[in-house]
């Protein structure tokens, strides 16, 4: 059931419903009866956050964005800012970035039960009073938002992960408070940079004061599922170093391409750990590069390798895999970009939700505390990320719902 909002919001509310115009008078969602407010301002802000570029690094106008709309709603909004990094953590010279925390202005204090969490950004070219995260940054390169009124979906950039989630998070915690159907006090928002590219943004909100959550909810895209766990995530750099001189005489230097290529090899082929629950581990070599020209000997080369661990703590893998790099060639150098995590598990008993596993990381790790943990979002992971990118109007209205209902057992109700 949606709730019409307060009517202190139906003008500010009007500039959303024409951005939805295209999707509410479609004839699929026409047919199932009236559409309220709520469901415009659903879709007006989930395209208004999709036709913000916010590529890894570069969440800025996202954040302010948002932070404006949820202050016009009667949100208190905190920004927490984070030093800009790239892929492998180290600080760059980048416009100012901030996560953005908020909670209900009528609130005494943000002391908060729950928090809804997602993240701002769309791609790196690297939650509800239960505690809601989300990010605010996306992967590379940006996709324009688009609406097929033939097959009823979205796409673009961000229209899954994790824009998605943000727009059901914002417009669930509006109708549950401005219904009084939860306490003001009883929820927060929390909205982080950097989920893609280590986690700066959550480890930034972790280590900061914060109130004591019982839940968080992390939004992420589960196809309306609660995920009852997920792979763990190891990241390291493997570098050769050779000597440079001209490629008629190779003799005379040293090829460090051809030093890395067969450690790669045998990366490729190493056996990590695996359980039944989340099958094998996966190695992905995402990254190469090495030398200058095709008449040049490189002098230096390297990789980029993920790993999603099924089993075992991330201190087994990483013995498997330098053991691995030093039998092909000692000189090599392994680098990880931090300590990792193995396998996680997560909160999954709420009823009405089908359950399942997922291959990919969270910021759920980088939140310290003791609180019960949900994952849950519209849309899929094999679409994010991609150039095909999408979801339905459906699912992202049936999000909402699932959202409040989640925020709901949090809260015992």
């Amino acid at each position: 059931m949606y709730h019409i909002l307060p009517l202190a919001l139906l003008s500010a509310s009007h500039s959303f419903r024409s951005l939805a115009e295209p999707i509410i008078q479609s004839p699929l969602l026409q047919n199932h009866g009236a559409l309220a407010l709520e469901t415009a301002q659903l879709y007006g802000l989930h395209r208004q956050l999709v036709e913000i570029p916010s590529i890894s690094d570069s969440e800025h106008a996202v954040g302010e964005f948002l932070a404006s709309y949820l202050t016009a709603r009667g949100f208190k909004v905190e920004k927490q800012y984070v030093p800009p990094f790239d892929s492998q953590g180290h600080q760059t010279k980048h416009q100012q970035r901030f996560n953005l925390l908020a909670y209900p202005a009528a609130s005494p204090s943000n002391g908060a039960r729950v928090l809804l969490t997602a993240q701002v950004f769309t791609l790196c070219a690297r939650n509800v009073d239960p505690l809601s995260r989300i990010s605010l940054d996306t992967v590379p390169p940006y996709i324009p938002y688009h609406y097929n009124s033939t097959t009823h979906q979205i796409s673009g950039r961000g229209t899954v992960d994790a824009k998605a989630c943000i727009a059901a998070q914002v417009t669930a915690a509006i109708s549950l408070v401005s219904s009084g159907t939860v306490p003001p006090s009883s929820l927060s928002l929390l909205y982080v940079v950097g989920e893609e590219v280590g986690g700066d943004g959550m480890r930034a909100f972790s280590n900061s004061p914060h109130p004591a959550y019982e839940s968080v909810i992390f939004g992420e895209p589960t196809n309306l599922k609660l995920a009852s766990g997920h792979k763990g995530n190891l990241a390291f750099t493997v570098t050769a170093t050779g000597k440079s001189g001209h490629s008629g005489y190779p003799w005379l230097g040293e090829n460090a391409n051809s030093m890395l290529i067969p450690a790669l090899l045998a990366l490729d082929n190493l056996q990590l750990p695996s359980t039944d629950k989340y099958g094998n581990s996966t190695l992905n070599i995402g990254k190469m590069a090495g030398g200058l020209a095709g008449n040049v000997i490189p002098a230096s080369a390297y990789a980029d390798i993920q790993v999603r661990l099924a089993g075992g703590d991330p201190e087994e893998s990483q013995d498997l895999i330098v053991d691995a790099v030093r039998r092909v060639d000692e000189r090599l150098k392994v680098r990880f970009w931090s300590q990792g995590y193995g396998p996680v598990n997560i909160d999954h008993d709420v009823e009405g939700f089908e359950t399942t596993t997922v291959n990919y990381g969270t910021d759920i790790p980088w939140l310290d505390g003791q609180h019960k943990r949900y994952l849950y979002g519209p849309g899929s992971i094999l679409d994010a990320h991609s150039d095909h990118e999408h979801l339905s109007v459906e699912d992202l209205a049936e999000s909402v719902e699932g959202y409040k209902k989640l925020v709901l057992a949090a809260l015992g109700r």
